[in-house]
């Protein structure tokens, strides 16, 4: 198993480089059946990576670029009048699909941002009183630019916490800065992209990431971590039990992506930042931005052994 994930790892790094941790990390939000928010400047392989991991898990792909006028029935469908049978028929909308890249989505308005909810959390959209599922599995990866630039509309936090991670790529090293420069165009490679693991596969690893074990003493640790967020005076609130079973299915797929079938603290410790830091507010920010200094004071600040 470890072999067919690093391969996937792999094939990803070839076109998203010099960024194997963020790609593992990508991988173990979609193996937990989370959603993923990827924050960053226009321009550093948001879309690309999405996009790759479309393919290497052959799942059917959408992208729904936001902008300031996109509705909501843009987002899910509509229904619209049939002239030969004279009834209205429900056209689905971008959402019906397994991967859905939600681009730019704080550059479009809070109405627009809803339609979003439902169908991450319930795995189903409403029309008209109609439930409609979503294919499985359903995975949403969002970016955003940095809500200092114009145009943007902050997510709350309602829906911030619909995401199992938020993770940001950077600018690339120097070394594969100057594979960029010298290579191919990166839609050149990811088009030469194959698969490694189909859809019957996928839902064989999710459902063995559920299985990782998890010991008396680790969960004592994620239970020291979230008692620490709600009692420091530090923080605004503190992690919600969603954030404390976000933490806990992450850490189980971090392990599972390391081959190994049990967590111990530092898979907990390697996706902390992720979890937890668009989850989380210092009460001396009056701005809506998160930073991992906010981790890694959890990091330093709980003992691993009680």
């Amino acid at each position: 198993m470890r072999s067919v994930i690093q391969e996937t790892v792999d094939l990803v790094g070839r076109v998203v480089l010099g960024k194997e941790r963020q790609i593992k990390l990508a991988i173990a939000c979609l193996l937990s059946e989370g959603h993923l928010l990827i924050e960053d400047m226009p321009g550093m392989g948001k879309t690309t990576l999405a996009h790759a991991l479309g393919k290497v898990f052959n799942l059917s792909y959408n992208r729904i670029q936001f902008t300031s006028d996109i509705l909501p029935a843009d987002i899910i469908g509509a229904p619209v009048f049939d002239k030969e049978n004279g009834q209205f028929v429900f056209h689905e909308g971008p959402i019906f699909n397994q991967l859905i890249l939600a681009d730019e989505i704080n550059r479009t308005t809070p109405k627009s941002q809803s339609a979003l909810l439902e169908a991450m959390e319930e795995r189903q959209v409403t029309v008209d009183g109609d439930s409609r599922p979503l294919p499985q599995p359903f995975f949403v990866i969002a970016t955003q630019n940095p809500s200092n630039q114009a145009g943007t509309f902050p997510l709350p936090e309602s829906q911030l916490d619909r995401f199992l991670m938020r993770i940001e790529l950077g600018y690339p090293d120097p070394v594969a800065e100057r594979i960029l420069l010298q290579g191919q165009d990166r839609r050149v490679v990811l088009a030469t992209l194959g698969n490694t693991i189909n859809l019957p596969k996928l839902l064989e690893l999710q459902a063995q990431c559920k299985a990782v074990k998890v010991s008396e003493a680790l969960l004592d640790y994620i239970q020291r971590i979230i008692a620490y967020t709600r009692e420091t005076s530090e923080l605004t609130h503190g992690l919600s039990p969603r954030g404390g079973m976000a933490l806990l299915s992450s850490a189980r797929s971090w392990a599972f992506i390391h081959d190994r079938n049990y967590v111990v603290p530092e898979d907990v410790q390697a996706v902390l930042p992720s979890v937890v830091d668009h989850r989380l507010r210092e009460s001396s920010d009056f701005t809506d931005h998160v930073g991992s200094a906010l981790a890694q004071r959890l990091l330093a600040n709980v003992d691993v052994v009680g």
